[in-house]
């Protein structure tokens, strides 16, 4: 009888969640309910799926709204009227100037419901009705239409559950409307009638029109819609080439033809594990899968583009051979069932990284070349502090009560009556969805066209996006493609070029030459000794220590390093553990057996995701299938830990019939418990560890270039001032922007380094342009004068550029430079000039002698770049107390000591006990590491304080040869006072 009900996928309106939705239709007796979502699919295939659990005969449509105002609702009879449906409104969705019109449109297999108010619509259709609410019955004794009883439907629209779904709503609104609750008007809210009633009460209320209940029990009746949910077929493009036994014969083909490349001697080992892999793919119908990932490859190629193929797809030989991956699953022993197995019912999936800059032709590519082709959304919700501040706004509540609750720092009884409304209501909608935006990777390629599952919207990039999330879109059997993006190939690429540039003495660099990378020396011993900044993940202060810890300087090393970093192997204590059997062999032995042998190479610890697998299965003796569900609970991506929890009973029974000690048992399931949404499949590991030697090779070889490269990609894990840093550290000499040398990036001109004007704050970037191409057409500026005749420009930009002397070429002074600026200036930006033929001189007038500073520089730097171009050291307001450096800690283990650094990042964590403690990494005078631990009571008592030089007082602690100190008290030092504002009487430079 419910022919208009709304999920809070009718978003910023509906306040039901779309299951809730469905129990209480089964609790109020109803066998069959229409979900019409306003202008949204969203949950349209959830509530199918849903459905059967609730024994409740799903239709699915969509209510038309311009705002609030309903035009009319477009029933589906069939899964081609959704489909249809589903092009009519994405047709809105992708052009925001377009308006629902009143009448609807006529599609195949819908009926059109309009509301009763709609107008004088008399010239029904065969599948148009009238929807009646009950508040109408009263009128419609007195209207025409009660003449034309059979073109009449019920139209009891649902919103909510009861008042608090109700008073929700109107905040819903409120905040959508982007106003006081006092103000929000009637129009743009519907009515507190909007509740679902026991099917008995709705039929009493319809009783003086029997024919109503009938035409919409009729038009109930006439709709089925059926998805299938089983995943046992991939509805993802079934074939590549014209036909599926075609698309298998070119992928044995491809694979084959890929041995020469990947293999100089291929052995019986490679040739089986291909056969078998091959036949898993047809069984599993992933076939196609595999040749779309390679023509978007074999793309990227052709067009130089780097990648890194990763995931447990890297588990593949044929991933491998196709150049998918360039990880060997042979070398490094790799678990083809981790990514494909017969027992696994969800498809796998390849993550693809391209370089920030690559990624949105390739996107562009698949919407070219593949016919159903959408991004997948994903729900961005309502957060509580956010929440917080969006109530308070409706409510009216000053700013400075909102972040006094967004903090946290209130008794929630002493709070004002809004105030408590506001704490109440911000948890009741937190993880409501709030609006839809684009999954950072995800893109399906199906058989069947999008809008058969979805109506698509258009975001910012102009590609269209479906309306569910990649958990539906595996629900249906539509597996994502991943295309990422990352700045650290990016970093790779420009490298190659800048080096090009550089050094064109030397031949082209081979950064895939993987083999030979993994016998340099060099390499080895920037992975020894942790010397890695700027080189993807293995620069973080973490890995660094570790990588310390461990000593590692081989490939397999670096590929175990980068999953025991991971917080489940931490959070387990097995990564102590491991550190301990990789650096004392004699305390293997300590493992257990099974363990031992099931995990050899990482000393019976369990490392990777494929390690929980193994151990579920040799030593919990759980099926392949049951241990795949273990692999599908310990993913982050599913909805709960249901499936992880299923198995642990059975693991538990199967260990105690063979007869393993409890106390075993117990651990061992800690350790896989602890894993669950944290680790690493190997592949994935291995496939982070090649691009980590592609980052070390060039850093070991080209480590200004490399820097150069890392600060045009904006850094990685550190701010561009440590990168700036490192290339001084290997002998660059670091250069402000110059307006006849510089670029938007920076450049490096054999060892010097020219930071580029994108860096510069507040620099406009039609000012860079304007002056690159003027450089460029007329050649280098002579003066300040022939760049202001060039160059349209207003005082405060060239203000900018005079102040990180950017003109020094001229010789003159930046600060009578600035003087002469605001006398030839206006402060209104000037249009393009025209070159005329004569030039008119300007008048040079006589400035004052104004020299700038050393300190004053600084500070400009400061201002312009974030960071000074000299030490922070020479900015201390007192002479260093303290000249230890971090070469001289070894000399002092045990020891307190004080040391000065200057604060580079912090990680704070939380304790077992939920107390704050922090990590700290600094550099010394000299530019090398000192890292500090602040436990809680140190923490809470000596804060950090910002960027700035700290005087560190602490305990020299050694482990495993890595250095730290266990901070006692720590002080941030004064430095000078900013000599460009300060009274003082400046020290200038001569």
């Amino acid at each position: 009888m419910y022919l208009n009900c709304h999920s809070y996928y009718s978003l910023r309106y509906g306040t039901i969640k779309p299951e809730r939705l469905l129990a209480i239709s089964s609790k109020n007796g109803i066998q069959t309910l229409a979900l019409t979502d306003i202008n949204n699919t969203s949950a349209s295939l959830d509530f199918v799926r849903l459905s059967e659990k609730y024994e409740v005969k799903p239709v699915l449509g969509v209510d038309f709204r311009n705002g609030a105002q309903q035009q009319f609702v477009l029933l589906a009879k069939t899964n081609r009227g959704f489909q249809n449906i589903n092009i009519y409104l994405s047709a809105f969705l992708h052009d925001s100037s377009l308006k629902i019109p009143e009448q609807a449109p006529q599609l195949e297999d819908t009926f059109v419901i309009y509301p009763y108010n709609h107008g004088e619509t008399y010239n029904l259709k065969s599948n148009e009705f009238l929807g009646i609410k009950p508040q109408d019955l009263n009128k419609l004794k007195f209207s025409k239409w009660n003449n034309f009883r059979s073109k009449l439907v019920v139209l009891q629209t649902v919103s909510f559950e009861n008042k608090k779904g109700f008073n929700t709503h109107r905040l819903l609104r409120a905040i959508d409307n982007n106003t006081l609750l006092s103000k929000l008007s009637k129009t743009e809210q519907g009515k507190e009638t909007d509740v679902m009633l026991p099917y008995d009460e709705l039929c009493e209320t319809y009783q003086e029109f029997p024919e109503i209940l009938k035409n919409t029990e009729t038009i109930l009746g006439h709709c089925d819609i059926a998805f299938d949910f089983s995943q046992d077929i991939p509805n993802n493009q079934k074939s590549y080439t014209k036909s599926e036994a075609e698309d298998y014969k070119l992928l044995k083909k491809l694979t084959y033809s890929g041995l020469s490349y990947r293999y100089e001697n291929p052995n019986e080992v490679i040739y089986k594990r291909i056969e078998k892999e091959l036949d898993i793919i047809k069984q599993k119908g992933f076939v196609s899968y595999f040749l779309i990932n390679w023509r978007i490859l074999e793309y990227a190629r052709s067009k130089n583009y780097f990648y890194i193929g990763r995931g447990s797809g890297a588990n593949s030989i044929v991933a491998y051979l196709l150049r998918i991956t360039d990880v060997d699953p042979i070398e490094l022993d790799l678990y083809f069932e981790r990514f494909i197995n017969l027992y696994r019912k969800n498809p796998p999936d390849f993550d693809i990284d391209f370089s920030w800059t690559d990624r949105d032709d390739i996107t562009q590519f698949i919407f070219k070349t593949f016919k159903n082709t959408a991004l997948l959304t994903v729900y961005n919700t309502f957060k509580f502090r956010a929440s917080v501040r969006e109530l308070g706004k409706v409510f009216g509540l000053p700013k400075s009560e909102m972040d006094m609750l967004t903090r946290g720092k209130y008794q929630l009884n002493q709070l004002d009556k809004l105030s408590q409304l506001v704490i109440k209501y911000s948890t009741y909608i937190q993880g409501f969805p709030n609006y839809l935006g684009i999954h950072s990777s995800g893109i399906i390629i199906s058989e069947k066209p999008i809008h058969y599952y979805t109506a698509t919207f258009l975001p910012p990039k102009n590609f269209p996006t479906t309306q569910f999330d990649m958990v539906v879109a595996e629900d249906i059997g539509l597996y994502k493609f991943d295309i990422l993006s990352q700045r650290g190939l990016g970093k790779i690429k420009d490298t190659v070029e800048i080096v090009a540039y550089n050094h064109p003495e030397k031949e082209p660099i081979d950064i895939h030459d993987i083999k030979r990378f993994k016998q340099d020396e060099k390499i080895k011993d920037l992975l020894r000794n942790a010397k890695a900044i700027g080189c993807f993940y293995v620069e973080s202060p973490a890995m660094r220590m570790l990588l310390k810890k461990l000593q590692v300087d081989n490939y397999l090393g670096l590929v175990a390093a980068s999953s025991i970093i991971r917080p489940g192997v931490a959070k387990s204590g097995m990564m102590r553990e491991y550190i301990l059997r990789y650096r004392y062999p004699e305390r293997r032995k300590d493992a257990h057996p099974v363990l031992l042998n099931i995990m050899p190479e990482t000393y019976g610890v369990m490392v990777y995701q494929e390690d929980v697998i193994k151990v579920a299965h040799y030593f919990g003796g759980l099926t392949l299938a049951e241990a795949d569900k273990l692999r599908r609970g310990m993913s982050g991506k599913f909805r709960s830990r249901e499936e992880f929890l299923q198995v642990k009973q059975l693991f538990f029974d199967n260990c105690k019939q063979k007869g393993e000690p409890e106390a075993l048992i117990e651990d061992i399931w800690r350790q896989i418990e602890s894993f669950a949404g944290y680790a690493f499949a190997k592949g994935h590991s291995a496939s982070y560890a090649v691009e980590s030697y592609q980052s070390l090779f060039l850093k070991a070889y080209y480590p200004l270039e490399y820097m150069v490269a890392t600060i045009n990609n904006f850094g990685g894990f550190y701010r561009t001032e440590l990168y700036v840093h490192e290339a001084r550290m290997h002998g660059g000499i670091i250069e402000a922007p110059c307006v006849n040398t510089s670029f938007n990036m920076a450049i490096i001109q054999h060892k010097t380094i020219y930071l580029g004007f994108m860096f510069l704050n507040g620099l406009e970037s039609k000012i860079i342009k304007s002056l690159l191409i003027e450089r460029q057409k007329h050649g280098v500026f002579k003066s300040l004068d022939d760049f202001i005749d060039r160059v349209p420009i207003s005082i405060e930009q060239i203000s900018i550029l005079i102040k990180i002397n950017a003109f020094r070429f001229t010789g003159i002074n930046k600060r009578e430079l600035l003087w002469e600026a605001h006398l030839k200036i206006s402060k209104i930006t000037l249009e393009e000039h025209i070159v005329t033929l004569f030039k008119t001189e300007k008048i040079n007038y006589k400035t004052p002698q104004l020299p700038s500073s050393f300190l004053e520089n600084a500070f400009d730097d400061i201002e312009l770049l974030n960071f000074s171009l000299c030490s922070p050291f020479e900015l201390l307001e007192n002479p260093s107390k303290h000249q230890l450096k971090a070469t001289q800690l070894p000399k002092y283990i045990g020891q307190i000591i004080t040391i000065e650094g200057y604060l580079i990042t912090t990680k704070n964590t939380v304790t077992k006990n939920q107390k704050m403690m922090c990590f700290g990494t600094f550099i010394d005078r000299d530019g090398y590491f000192i890292d500090t631990v602040h436990f809680p009571p140190i923490a809470s008592k000596f804060p950090f304080r910002g960027r700035g030089i700290y005087a560190i007082t602490g305990k020299v602690l050694e482990e495993f040869d890595c250095i730290n100190i266990e901070v006692v008290s720590m002080y941030k030092l004064a430095i000078i006072e900013d000599p460009r504002y300060s009274d003082k009487p400046k020290s200038f430079a001569v």
